[in-house]
């Protein structure tokens, strides 16, 4: 009998955020209804966080507003991820593999959450509205858990951005990425990579972060109506 293949931890999660993205794309009104979201936690963060886009933390915060927050198309850096799984797998170092592993986690657990809260909130809702969708629209283990992942992915990055050869590395991909049609994903990768290279103290920036996100996740399930205002 022929072995049946199985999905590694990394593969299920890049299939569950590219389906749930796909999913909202197929439906017009649950697409608006995300982009507005997504426009409106962008906007949130970049002035929670606006200390923090000065300085050598600056890439960083538009890294993540940009890449993992931003309103853009991913469905190429879907196509290519999953195209380059196999691969990854077979060549990163462990601790490595992990962090691309929990970043994809991270992205998945992301994505269902915000169509959730899109499906509660449609493509207008006002910030009271907002933080009334964020209690109820699955459940605060889930938000926990999804800072937990911000915690441990910036963490794990903060500590391969110290490994020379795993810079080299990636620089060396660049030629063979754009010939593989690769050059999606590629960018993404050195735009992350670099934006904690450049940081003096990465580790205390993302401490930073989610110091005042899980401040602000205990407000609004506290009720506070303005659970927004942390420093």
């Amino acid at each position: 009998m022929k072995k049946k293949n199985t999905l590694s931890p990394l593969e299920i999660q890049l299939r569950d955020a590219r389906l749930e993205r796909k999913a909202a794309g197929n439906d017009p009104a649950l697409h608006s209804a995300r982009l507005a979201l997504k426009s409106f936690q962008s906007e949130r963060l970049a002035a929670t966080h606006a200390d923090l886009m000065r300085g050598d933390t600056h890439d960083a915060v538009m890294f993540f507003l940009e890449e993992l927050y931003g309103t853009h198309d991913l469905s190429q850096r879907d196509v290519d991820l999953e195209r380059i799984a196999p691969t990854m797998l077979r060549v990163l170092p462990a601790d490595a593999l992990q962090t691309m592993t929990d970043a994809m986690s991270l992205d998945a657990l992301a994505e269902r959450l915000d169509t959730a809260m899109a499906k509660l909130l449609g493509p207008e809702f006002t910030e009271q509205q907002y933080i009334e969708a964020y209690r109820h629209a699955m459940t605060r283990a889930d938000r926990e858990r999804q800072l937990d992942l911000v915690q441990r992915l910036g963490d794990s990055l903060s500590e391969l951005v110290r490994i020379p050869m795993l810079y080299g590395t990636l620089v060396l991909m660049r030629g063979p990425a754009r010939v593989a049609g690769l050059g999606s994903l590629q960018r993404f990768l050195e735009r992350g990579f670099n934006a904690f290279r450049k940081m003096k103290k990465p580790q205390e920036f993302v401490a930073t972060i989610t110091r005042r996100e899980r401040e602000i996740l205990k407000r609004c399930y506290q009720g506070d109506p303005e659970p927004f205002s942390v420093a």
